[in-house]
């Protein structure tokens, strides 16, 4: 397995990353400490978690498995920064005052000293980024962050962070964690070119669009009983899960089934091999999920297969909206 160097570091890490949004929730403790063990095991070395999946509990998880078993220098260790945390005015946001004290509570709930990327969940659309980023330069000074990024940003807020970075001689962001899968391109558009610029990894989430990718959702607005679909607001999940990406997740099956692997491990080596992708984040809920996915750790997509997706979606396109949960995505899908 080629392990892959993120961003303009020198880290290497595994070319598929480990999220936990299921762990504490879905998932349970002892379940979360399986999978984990087993992504260790099969060669990841990335994990991402964030303060907010189940209000701190993912973390907490997290925490006490590397721990016991003495695994915080081995995994690369990501967590997030930004939804609120609690009921009071300055309990979220990207604010100093709040990136400064959740970065304690977080260190905190992973038992450890400092986390080794911290990322700003969302933009700070409401005021300057220069503040997140002297707060982020500060933590990384004090010995508590080694490296910063970014998640859910448009283009230009990664170039103008870059931008003030330089200018103010701060520590500048080395990667952005967007929503990307087959489904929903539209990141090719700017941020993956500003990306490979620049140098920034791209470490993206929903690699399955939820499962749609995997065939799990045969029709729309009848969700599975504990789906993710069917505990989301249902806005949310409808336009995620159109009936364009259902027919292109069949198109997918197909083409899988005739290369002798599953859909989701078809869709996920599409997105790994995908141009600028660092590592793309798979949440497994069970320790199935999982064993799928560590599949296509040492695989590498055929060249020749990539016109037959492009003919599915274009380039730059989206049947489906997976940047639904933000306010700045004004490009329409073509569900």
């Amino acid at each position: 397995m080629e392990y892959r160097r993120l961003g303009c570091s020198g880290v290497l890490v595994s070319p598929l990353c480990l999220g936990t949004l299921n762990f504490g929730g879905a998932t349970t403790e002892k379940d979360s400490f399986e999978i984990m063990r087993r992504a260790v095991d099969g060669g990841i070395n990335f994990f991402d978690t964030a303060n907010v999946y189940y209000m701190g509990e993912g973390e907490r998880i997290v925490g006490r498995f590397l721990k016991e078993h003495r695994l915080h220098d081995q995994v690369f260790l990501a967590t997030k920064v930004f939804h609120r945390m609690g009921d009071l005015p300055n309990d979220g946001g990207a604010t100093r005052y709040h990136i400064i004290k959740a970065c304690e509570d977080s260190l905190q709930r992973l038992q450890t000293d400092h986390v080794d990327l911290y990322q700003l969940h969302r933009p700070p659309l409401a005021h300057s980024q220069e503040e997140a980023l002297r707060a982020f330069d500060d933590l990384i000074r004090a010995g508590k962050v080694r490296y910063i990024g970014c998640s859910t940003h448009p283009a230009w807020m990664v170039m103008e962070s870059l931008s003030i970075s330089e200018k103010a001689g701060l520590n500048r962001y080395i990667s952005e964690q967007p929503p990307y899968n087959l489904l929903d391109r539209r990141i090719e558009n700017e941020l993956v070119p500003l990306c490979r610029k620049y140098d920034l990894a791209i470490v993206p989430y929903s690699p399955l669009a939820v499962g749609v990718l995997a065939g799990r959702y045969p029709q729309t607005g009848n969700y599975p009983e504990g789906s993710r679909a069917q505990l989301w607001d249902k806005s949310m999940s409808d336009s995620r899960i159109t009936q364009r990406g259902i027919d292109v997740a069949n198109a997918v099956g197909k083409m899988a089934e005739e290369r002798g692997l599953t859909s989701s491990q078809l869709a996920l080596l599409w997105t790994k091999d995908q141009p600028g992708i660092t590592a793309p984040i798979i949440g497994p809920r069970t320790l199935a999920h999982l064993e799928d996915a560590l599949v296509v750790m040492d695989k590498t997509l055929d060249e020749a297969d990539r016109p037959l997706f492009d003919e599915l979606v274009h380039p730059g396109n989206a049947v489906s909206d997976f940047h639904n949960n933000n306010e700045w995505m004004k490009a329409r899908v073509n569900s």
